[in-house]
């Protein structure tokens, strides 16, 4: 499959050999940024594979259960598997959960700025997996719902640092206060990813659009996308969104079909996906926007990030787990069979 046309269709085509060496270009100075600041919440995923959700009131069998972290976790492991450097500023608690947070961080080599939250455990989410793929999540907020001013006072930004911020975070009242205030000091050249996530609603319209003003990239799913403009076609919602978000664009997930980037004075680029058998939803589209900023990172364009980060996605969903996202060798392997 290939990109947009014209200009973006070369890019897509030509330029995905930077896509493909991100782990040897991560960290060289080719993009604008080599490390990545994230500001979201990690919690612990407890998941069960079901072969459909019962009715009210009802129940089922799992076929299959796992307890992972998750959450931020998912992007921030994504972007280190490209060979981006990743921190994590965000909260965690002091129980297992905790405890199992930060073993996956650690493995990661994700570095973890924030002791322990003393008294408190790290949150946990049900992902529930039917059989088509699709997941649906309860939270239980903990540790992580707790950032406060206090706790950001010691984290900075670095000159070649990129941030970012999610939606989650922006809903818990003692997050948001904090992450604003920290966002509002923010320098003007630092690169802002934000992702609204499906909680996008519930955040207070005065927060949200002065963090889709200041960030330079917005990535989310069409139904997000939707929350957030109104409009259900994606490629109007790109349209929308882009006018009010996105100093250097937004992109729109789109399943299968890939994704959409979107900027105010233009129509949004279509960036296909790859067909390939679904196993599992669950993290695809974070696997996405860890491969997409790490890409980016790398110095690739940003029709060949999204192309990379759509093959990202498309591994992603052929693995149970939502913290699937390929290895930079993986990833190159798959691109350089199409």
């Amino acid at each position: 499959m290939t990109g947009g046309t014209g200009q973006a269709g070369d890019e897509a085509a030509g330029g995905i050999a930077a896509a493909g060496g991100i782990a040897a270009a991560a960290g060289t100075g080719a993009g604008a940024f080599d490390r990545l600041l994230h500001l979201g919440d990690v919690v612990v995923d407890v998941v069960l594979d079901v072969p459909a959700l019962p009715e009210r009131g009802g129940d089922v069998l799992a076929e299959r259960s796992e307890t992972t972290p998750g959450g931020g976790f998912n992007v921030m492991a994504a972007a280190a598997r490209q060979g981006l450097r990743v921190r994590y500023a965000g909260a965690h608690g002091g129980g297992p959960f905790g405890a199992l947070a930060r073993a996956g961080l650690a493995g990661a080599g994700i570095e973890i700025l924030q002791p322990p939250k003393a008294g408190l455990d790290t949150g946990f989410v049900v992902a529930v997996v039917d059989a088509g793929g699709e997941r649906t999540f309860l939270t239980s907020r903990g540790a992580e719902a707790t950032l406060t001013a206090g706790d950001l006072a010691g984290v900075a930004a670095g000159p070649r640092d990129a941030v970012y911020l999610s939606g989650y975070g922006l809903v818990h009242p003692s997050n948001r206060d904090a992450l604003t205030d920290w966002l509002g000091r923010l320098g003007d050249d630092t690169v802002v990813f934000f992702d609204p996530g499906p909680l996008a609603a519930l955040i207070p319209a005065a927060v949200l659009d002065p963090v889709l003003a200041r960030s330079d990239w917005v990535t989310g799913n069409a139904r997000e996308s939707a929350l957030l403009t109104g409009r259900p076609d994606p490629a109007d919602a790109a349209r929308a969104l882009a006018l009010r978000a996105g100093r250097r664009g937004v992109l729109v997930r789109t399943g299968p079909a890939g994704c959409l980037i979107g900027h105010r004075d233009r129509d949004p680029v279509t960036v296909p996906g790859f067909r390939v058998d679904v196993v599992d939803t669950n993290g695809a589209g974070d696997a996405h926007t860890g491969t997409f900023i790490a890409t980016l990172a790398a110095g690739a364009g940003e029709v060949a990030a999204a192309r990379a980060a759509n093959a990202a996605a498309a591994l992603s969903v052929t693995r149970r787990g939502p913290a699937t996202a390929p290895t930079a060798a993986e990833l190159a392997a798959f691109l350089a069979a199409r």
